[in-house]
């Protein structure tokens, strides 16, 4: 029998037969979704050990997944491994660094699934603010009201800063290749 109830939610087939055939045999049973509403009637019904969430999904996008279980202080205390090709979509709508939940990149490696999983373990561990709620609303609702929330001011403040680290770098880029070209050009 198996001791973990693993839910992978992900529209790719490809990807869910990859999470089980990386996953030690025996030790993982493997509950399947292929959209968010089949995922939240999983997570509600199946009440997994470990919650494996695609972040792009048709009919209940994995972000509405990740807002509906965060606003639930039952379903927080999950470990959550959010997977995405491309961080910077998850990135958009979650402030880094993940504090309470796992990312991992498609397409990984079963190295990596396994240290997200651990990681994820451990981050669900974590007690969580009173405000986590709040801080999971979307951003267009706090936009219409003319103000920001603190944790939205506290994620434009490291986008800011994570784009003038950016900007210095290809100065200096661009000073080494005018440096390069006029040495070149004497």
């Amino acid at each position: 029998m198996a001791s973990h109830k693993i839910l992978v939610i992900d529209d790719s087939r490809v990807i869910r037969m990859r999470v089980r055939d990386m996953l030690p045999q025996g030790n993982f049973e493997i509950v399947e979704a292929q959209d968010g509403i089949e995922g939240m009637d999983a997570i509600r019904s199946q009440r997994p050990n470990l919650i494996m969430l695609d972040f792009l999904l048709p009919r209940m996008s994995g972000w509405e997944v990740f807002q509906e279980i965060q606003t639930n202080p039952e379903l927080q205390r999950i470990p959550l491994v959010l997977m995405s090709g491309r961080r910077e979509e998850v990135a958009e709508k979650i402030t880094e660094p993940f504090e309470y939940f796992e990312f991992i990149q498609k397409p990984f490696e079963q190295k990596e699934l396994i240290e997200a999983i651990k990681g994820a373990m451990m981050k669900a561990r974590k007690p969580r603010p009173k405000t986590t709620a709040a801080m999971v609303t979307a951003p267009a609702a706090t936009a219409a009201e003319g103000s920001i929330s603190p944790a939205e001011f506290q994620a434009l403040q490291a986008q800011v800063g994570q784009l003038q680290a950016e900007v210095n770098q290809l100065k200096g880029q661009l000073s080494k290749m005018l440096a390069f070209i006029k040495q070149k050009l004497k």
